[in-house]
């Protein structure tokens, strides 16, 4: 009798998945499109989000071709990390949390399930169970790729905007011909610091300066770090041409200072802004007349 001939045995999952996702890639970018992750970052142009979508298969169809569904590191989603993260980070901005994104990622997964399901139709119940997993497997994946990009972005506008806060809060004020100040608030730190010196400099060399003065009446406490960073930031300012000034030491700093044993003889210090204005005034000639009291009082 003949050899009756075998059914052909159908492929692995992950290769099942991977060969429909290239199959049907059009068809899923387009449903992509109108989804809530998509539709409201690429507001200017469908086509846009449509591309995205493509994008976004393609990467997911490698890393099912590889075999590993859930690689979250897998080398085929650093394609598209990019594009998640600034679809990741719009959503933030327009107010959308870690929660509403990760379900945002999850509402593509009903869309190309119903399509892999009308495709296996015919096939083996088991065999439809396991590339439904797999499927399932492979956009769990996807999600955790857009929620670590996402952190990583939330990161990076945070990082940005402590910067900005840091700028914000280091003000540079011209107080005469050749004389600027930096009047510091709050807590000194070392990144702070930092951004005091490069605000200081700047203003030095923009202003064209001969005298710099921080002061310091706002600082509550300064601790041996700090007081190394002032003084760097003191022999900077010389090295640039101006003479910087240390004003507004109060008596718990000075007697933090004695203690910790540091040493400020070379740098100029001065009671408050006032008296350091007034010793940059007359070491550039100007002459400081003091008013009468009686000049000013009322008739």
């Amino acid at each position: 009798m003949p050899e009756q001939s075998r059914p052909a045995q159908p492929m692995p999952p992950t290769e099942e998945v991977a060969e429909f996702l290239r199959r049907r890639r059009e068809q899923i970018a387009q449903r992509w499109a109108d989804a809530s992750l998509f539709r409201t970052v690429f507001t200017v142009s469908r086509d846009e989000a449509v591309e995205a979508g493509r994008a976004v298969v393609e990467a997911l169809a490698a890393v099912a071709a590889a075999g590993r569904p859930e690689d979250a590191d897998a080398g085929a989603f650093a394609v598209v990390r990019d594009q998640l993260a600034r679809t990741a980070d719009a959503r933030s901005r327009a107010g959308a949390d870690a929660a509403l994104i990760s379900a945002e990622v999850d509402a593509l997964r009903p869309p190309v399930t119903e399509l892999l399901a009308a495709e296996l139709s015919g096939a083996p119940a088991e065999h439809v169970l396991e590339c439904t997993t797999a499927l399932t497997v492979l956009m769990g994946t996807l999600r955790l790729v857009v929620q670590d990009t996402a952190l990583s972005a939330g990161r990076d506008v945070i990082d940005r905007q402590r910067l900005q806060l840091l700028e914000v809060a280091t003000p540079v004020i011209r107080l005469w011909d050749g004389i600027v100040a930096v009047p510091l608030i709050g807590t000194l730190d070392s990144a702070r610091s930092q951004v005091v010196m490069e605000t200081l400099l700047n203003a030095v060399v923009d202003e064209q300066a001969h005298f710099a003065i921080l002061d310091i009446t706002g600082v509550p406490t300064v601790d041996s770090l700090v007081a190394q960073h002032l003084m760097k930031t003191v022999a900077a300012a010389r090295l640039m041409g101006a003479e910087c000034i240390v004003s507004g030491i109060r008596p718990a700093i000075a007697q933090t200072i004695v203690h910790l044993g540091i040493d400020l003889s070379s740098v100029l210090t001065r009671a408050s802004l006032a008296d350091a204005l007034s010793y940059a005034l007359r070491q550039q000639g100007a002459d400081i007349v003091q008013r009468a009291a009686h000049a000013t009082a009322p008739r």
